[in-house]
């Protein structure tokens, strides 16, 4: 994500994105994931002020994390999170990760991206890596009131696009939330393996 309006967006609501709570298909969601990959590298990828990325470390996993917020990015560091600025396009890495976090980043991407970022996922994961995919459900593109731009998908367009790039999902759970901006939205969560 490199949307300077999104980022503005972000940076502009650090303290207020922080007080949004997760809902607990998402609690769950995480702590799978931090089970199934049980110990190694992770790469929380549009890691937001870190939150995740310090659960993860709790849980004796070792974590990268990558977004494109500065702020962002100087909050997690000051909260003892490997934290470095980068897009999606910066995930180059071929077999690095015993596991990648997207916990909703990746829809701030052009759709038209989205199967090539999957692709560059997974490329960087090692074999039988483990990947959490979190998205908003819909159609279409747009901004919300905060000026950040949204991608969204149907489950088939997704399930399909993590085919196509070479995954064995899982499991899937999809809820309602309230995110950063107020309003309620549709979501999905997968769990995945390369």
């Amino acid at each position: 994500m490199s949307d300077p309006k999104t980022i503005n967006a972000y940076t502009n609501n650090v303290a207020e994105y922080l007080k949004v709570p997760l809902p607990p298909e998402q609690l769950t969601s995480r702590q799978e994931f931090a089970d199934a990959v049980g110990k190694g590298h992770v790469l929380d990828l549009g890691s937001g002020p870190g939150s995740d990325s310090a659960f993860f470390l709790r849980q004796g996993l070792s974590v990268h994390a990558l977004d494109a917020t500065p702020a962002f990015v100087d909050y997690a560091r000051a909260n003892g999170v490997d934290a470095h600025l980068g897009t999606f396009d910066d995930v180059t890495e071929v077999a690095a990760y015993d596991g990648i976090y997207a916990s909703f980043s990746l829809l701030h991407a052009p759709r038209k991206d989205f199967p090539r970022h999957l692709a560059a996922i997974h490329r960087a994961l090692k074999p039988q890596g483990v990947f959490f995919l979190g998205l908003k459900l819909g159609t279409g593109e747009h901004r919300d009131h905060l000026d950040r731009y949204y991608s969204y998908f149907s489950q088939t367009e997704i399930e399909e696009a993590l085919a196509d790039a070479g995954f064995t999902i899982d499991g899937i759970r999809t809820g309602i939330g309230e995110g950063l901006a107020g309003s309620y939205d549709g979501f999905i969560l997968v769990l995945a393996h390369a």
